[in-house]
């Protein structure tokens, strides 16, 4: 099950231009892509640095502590395979911009682990 929460205006953030939110104590970045709204986990993967300062590159952001570079639309680390940064579906709705997230322990685990290989496979390609 997913949970839905507002997280601003819908004209609050320009093209370029990103936003930190904070919700049931996550910390989630929404980036304005080309007037595209994306969310991602604001923790590095490889090493729980905070992403919301990265460098934006297209669509392409690098960590701060390290250097790897995430694709803001999928997640994904640049090149075949690696890690891949939480990303969470974004919608505007009733001029709101609303994020969508899982619950914790809403989803079993074998669909939890089919998840998994979903994304690993979609950052392969």
């Amino acid at each position: 099950m997913s949970r839905r929460i507002v997280v601003g205006g819908a004209g609050e953030l320009a093209p370029g231009q990103r936003k930190l939110a904070f919700i049931d104590g996550r910390s989630i970045v929404l980036f304005n892509i080309a007037g595209t709204l994306h969310a991602i986990d604001n923790t590095c993967p490889h090493n729980g640095a905070a992403l919301s300062s990265g460098q934006l590159e297209g669509c392409m952001l690098r960590c701060p502590a390290h250097g790897l570079r995430f694709d803001v639309r999928t997640g994904c680390m640049a090149g075949t395979g690696g890690l891949s940064v939480t990303t969470f579906p974004v919608e505007i709705m009733n001029s709101k911009v609303v994020v969508s997230l899982d619950e914790p322990n809403a989803t079993p685990s074998h669909e939890r682990d089919a998840t998994t290989n979903q994304e690993t496979e979609r950052c392969k390609a």
